[in-house]
């Protein structure tokens, strides 16, 4: 039976600060300094960071951060909606007109700073190559 080797650390590395990355991540900032923004557009992340130079195309995020939001907006949303219509009884078309708009506000809002946690997160654990960098 094989055994699977043990996973090596390299105590030279200095750990990531989670929490700090996660809200430069939020802020839409670079995860490394903090200053330089991580996006180039709505949800295109920059190649490199324009202030420290941290490489930053190293990142996986894919359609996690739109599973996220949509987990996020339904579950914030479909209460809201229920509370809404048991409590005022609005005409059906207005119901529809008022949380059409919020979900897709909210998803807007949410997407890109998801997306900016998610690289965030990958960066402090030093996923996917972001390990090569000090």
């Amino acid at each position: 039976m094989d055994q699977a080797a043990p996973p090596t650390t390299d105590d030279t590395v200095a750990p990531r600060d989670l929490k700090q990355s996660l809200k430069r991540g939020w802020r839409r900032r670079c995860p490394n300094c903090g200053a330089g923004p991580m996006m180039s557009g709505f949800l295109k992340v920059r190649d490199t960071c324009p202030v420290c130079n941290e490489e930053l195309h190293h990142h996986r995020a894919d359609d996690g951060p739109a599973y996220i939001t949509i987990l996020i907006v339904g579950h914030l949303m479909a209460p809201l909606l229920h509370i809404f219509f048991v409590q005022l009884r609005p005409d059906p078309l207005v119901t529809v007109a008022v949380f059409s708009v919020g979900c897709v506000a909210l998803s807007l809002f949410l997407l890109p700073r998801i997306k900016g946690m998610l690289i965030a997160l990958q960066w402090s654990k030093r996923m996917h190559g972001f390990g090569k960098s000090g």
